[in-house]
């Protein structure tokens, strides 16, 4: 499917490519169809069926609302277009409703993600921000729907201000998250981390490996050759013990 859906991408546009993707488009749903509708699900969308939560799903959302919000409505007030405000009010509608998601997904999470005391200050941080940025979404909601135009100068004034302290507060929860996942791993995969950190010792390892066979090797051919120089063999013939011993290129038989 992933050919299918990116053929175009590497040139295969013309011809055998267009063949090529819907063949592998077919084998794709020939596959689906013998599946039940979680392992449907889990091929499809890999990435959200291993998340121990959904909150990474909404977190998105209000961050991209709520900045373009901001952006549009100021450049509205600038130019004194009364279109790009109404625009910009349903960006703010509509992030509100996508904080309220992310909020509840987040106190969930918070309850059943594994995290250590390093951690939950940070993650009390971050809910602390959620919910302020979710209250003060509510209320701009309110206040725009209520006061639609915003016309004086002053309350137009306090309304920006406040929607820019929005977008303050989204930014820092969102500097948060990324702290308690990218830092501390909260919510990866143990075996994830631990593959990765796996395969960044593996060259020191080898190398490792290496020294200790070649000091072994040098070692054992030093217990061959025996000491200063000297080389010692012994054979038995019929009872009778012969050695032969050869100092610094002399040779003695007994």
């Amino acid at each position: 499917m992933t050919h299918f859906l990116s053929f175009q991408i590497h040139g295969g546009g013309i011809g055998g490519g267009v063949a090529a993707s819907l063949s592998s488009f077919l084998e794709f749903l020939e596959g689906l169809s013998g599946k039940t509708p979680p392992e449907m699900f889990a091929t499809i969308f890999p990435g959200i069926a291993l998340m121990e939560n959904i909150h990474p799903l909404f977190v998105h959302f209000p961050i991209a609302f709520f900045i373009g919000f901001f952006i549009v409505d100021v450049a509205g007030t600038a130019f004194k277009k009364s279109q790009w405000r109404y625009v910009a009010s349903w960006f703010l509608y509509l992030g509100t409703v996508a904080a309220g998601f992310a909020v509840m997904a987040g106190l969930l999470a918070a309850d059943t993600v594994e995290h250590g005391e390093d951690v939950h200050e940070i993650m009390e941080q971050h809910e602390h921000l959620g919910i302020a940025v979710l209250s003060l979404s509510l209320f701009l909601s309110a206040w725009r729907m209520k006061y639609w135009g915003l016309h004086t100068f002053s309350s137009n004034t306090v309304f920006l201000s406040s929607s820019a302290l929005l977008c303050l507060l989204i930014s820092l929860g969102a500097d948060l998250g990324g702290l308690m996942v990218y830092q501390y791993g909260v919510s990866v995969k143990p075996q994830v981390v631990s593959e990765q950190i796996s395969g960044a010792n593996q060259p020191q390892s080898d190398s490792s490996n290496k020294h200790n066979e070649a000091n072994s090797a040098a070692e054992h051919s030093k217990n061959i050759s025996g000491q200063d120089g000297h080389a010692h063999s012994e054979h038995n013939h019929g009872g009778h013990s012969h050695e032969r011993h050869n100092h610094s290129g002399h040779n003695h038989s007994h």
